[in-house]
């Protein structure tokens, strides 16, 4: 939504997408008479960016039936660490890295922001990676304290300052989604959104270990590897409405 109101790209992302005719036609033109590029990872991410390279607008559609139902494709995500990853993995290659060398940066300031959002996802997970490790040095640190081996970790004040904040942007972004779960699937699946935060953040960081080995797989010369998951599709009976 922020990027349709900023005049930026809009990637399709993948499913409960319609694109018009015309610009189905220039997509067409421009690539040699073939709209989809059998050559990317993330086809769908990269189709909206192109459509917006060309002039084309994406707009975002909240649309709902004659029941009141919202019409929207539902699907769960794989339930496996080893598909979450193989999933996230090849959406991170697709976008972060071999999406950078593909689409560039775009033409102005606003799609270059936009762009480096989406491609922020390794150095994430480095960041990532260093916070838990900060945690459990400091963890040590304090059960060192408490048992008298050794000073308490020292905190400059702007370093203070810092967590205070970072601590109070997390606790907004935590609130912010427990919120919008309970909003479209209850109080039970929030509650469970808040530890999934650790989980998601771990397959995150496994997913950017493996996206960086299959694009230097793709960077000595390996054939692009389509790296499918399998789906598990949600039983509808519960939501139609007779």
């Amino acid at each position: 939504m922020v990027r349709e109101a900023l005049g930026a790209a809009l990637p399709s992302a993948g499913v409960g997408c319609a694109i018009a005719r015309d610009m189905l036609e220039a997509l067409s033109l421009a690539r040699g008479g073939r709209p989809f590029d059998p050559d990317s990872l993330t086809e769908d991410y990269e189709m909206g960016l192109r459509i917006g390279e060309l002039g084309g607008r994406g707009v975002i559609v909240r649309m709902r039936d004659a029941s009141g139902g919202l019409v929207a494709t539902r699907e769960y995500f794989p339930d496996t660490i080893r598909g979450a990853v193989q999933q996230k993995a090849r959406w991170t290659l697709g976008i972060a890295l071999a999406g950078w060398d593909r689409l560039g940066w775009g033409g102005n300031a606003i799609e270059a922001w936009m762009r480096l959002r989406d491609r922020r996802a390794l150095i994430a997970a480095i960041i990532l990676l260093a916070a838990y490790a900060g945690m459990v040095l400091t963890a040590l640190l304090w059960i060192c304290e408490g048992l008298h081996l050794g000073p308490p970790p020292a905190l400059s004040m702007p370093l203070a300052i810092l967590l205070v904040v970072n601590a109070g942007l997390l606790g907004w972004r935590i609130v912010m989604r427990a919120l919008f779960v309970h909003h479209a699937y209850g109080t039970a699946e929030a509650i469970r959104s808040v530890p999934r935060i650790f989980i998601a953040n771990i397959i995150a960081m496994m997913a950017a270990r493996r996206a960086v080995g299959m694009y230097i797989a793709l960077w000595r010369g390996a054939p692009v590897q389509w790296d499918k998951t399998s789906h598990r599709f949600p039983d509808l009976a519960p939501v139609i409405r007779r």
